[in-house]
């Protein structure tokens, strides 16, 4: 973002207008975007999505159920994988 402001910059303001483009509210899209991620297997992204998630107000048990709903598409091992990479937000290892 730093080294290229002006990408940066519409990458945030596309951002902006596909959240703005629907009728979903913050934490249903905060949810969405936690399934979507952990779908692809994208670590990073989900762990990031999760703590957007948990800002707009999604709980734990809200966060895991999409995770267990993944479980009849990605397959037992992504599931599990999901479910640890919870924990890695809610109980971080020290």
């Amino acid at each position: 973002m730093k080294k290229y402001p002006n990408i940066g910059k519409a990458y945030h303001e596309l951002g902006t207008a596909v959240h703005d483009a629907g009728p979903l509210d913050e934490k249903t899209r905060a949810l969405i975007k936690v399934a979507i991620s952990g779908g692809a297997m994208l670590e990073g992204a989900f762990h990031s999505h999760i703590r957007k998630a948990i800002k707009a107000g999604a709980s734990r048990e809200e966060i895991q159920h999409v995770a267990l709903l993944a479980l009849p598409t990605i397959g037992f091992p992504s599931m599990m994988a999901l479910m640890s990479w919870i924990e890695d937000i809610y109980e971080p290892k020290t």
